[in-house]
């Protein structure tokens, strides 16, 4: 067996800065896939876009709004997803406590329904904000991955989630990720080996360097078979924050010459899915 990474670019169309920024990568090759928020006013053209280069992205099922955007709608309106404006809500704690399990499933079915309106055949499923995990209070893990098998898709769950988590889950959350893993495989819903991404801010990182030396870290660690590492690539000026520092320093790694070098040197293969494909 080998090792592969899936090299994912996440959050194509949450505006046009960072849109912009994951369209270029994939047309260079430096991302294998991207998945995409259908929830923002950048979504339409993103879609447009992404479709010319031939590419299918995953459905990025969006439950909450982040800072630094306007605030998201819903595709339908589920009433315990949102506040008292009708737009999602930016804590994913809010979302944890008051989420019920048939408007998240009926909201993944319009956003993935969009996609497919749009000429996009998405083979994946993941998390935006990990909202789906139960990592903010209730879990729909169990909903969403019956709701992927039903329409073929795999799903953004790590076999092994240490490498994410950065340490060993709690008993209780570990006890739910492997019933989830369980399921997972009885419904034959493909999920990657391990997924990795940063989760430190610009502060704590200091710099460039660093953020650089922690992803060629995660690399050396790969287990065998196939992981995704997830980035979210864009411009300084695009998210608002020290936010945005971190995800143009996430742009500039997958450009780095060493990044590129360090994938060859460790012989990792770079693959567009952890699932066969073609379907």
């Amino acid at each position: 067996m080998s090792r592969r990474l899936v090299i994912t670019a996440d959050d194509l169309g949450r505006e046009p800065g960072s849109t912009e920024v994951i369209l270029g990568l994939l047309a260079e090759g430096h991302v294998s896939a991207t998945t995409l928020i259908c929830l923002s006013p950048s979504a339409a053209r993103a879609a447009e876009r992404v479709r010319e280069l031939g590419v299918a992205p995953r459905v990025h099922v969006t439950l909450t709004s982040e800072r630094g955007v306007p605030p998201w709608r819903p595709l339908t309106g589920g009433a315990s997803l949102t506040g008292d404006d009708g737009t999602l809500f930016g804590d994913p704690f809010a979302l944890g406590a008051r989420g019920e399990a048939g408007d998240v499933e009926r909201e993944a079915e319009a956003q993935l329904g969009w996609m497919r309106g749009r000429g996009l055949a998405p083979e994946a499923a993941d998390s935006h904000a990990g909202t789906l995990y139960g990592l903010h209070g209730r879990s729909w893990l169990a909903e969403t991955l019956r709701w992927c098998a039903r329409h073929g898709l795999a799903f953004r769950l790590p076999r092994d989630p240490e490498p994410y988590m950065g340490g060993p889950l709690p008993p209780e959350l570990a006890a739910a990720h492997e019933r989830a893993v369980a399921l997972a495989d009885a419904l034959g819903v493909a999920l990657p080996e391990t997924i990795a991404t940063n989760r430190s801010t610009a502060a704590e990182l200091g710099g460039y360097e660093r953020l650089r030396e922690d992803y060629l870290r995660r690399l050396a660690a790969l287990p065998e078979g196939t992981s995704e590492l997830f980035l979210h690539p864009s411009r300084e000026d695009a998210v608002a924050g020290p936010d945005g520092v971190v995800r143009s320093w996430e742009a500039r790694l997958l450009r780095d010459p060493v990044w590129h070098d360090a994938l060859r040197s460790e012989d990792v293969e770079v693959v567009g899915g952890w699932w066969p494909s073609p379907r």
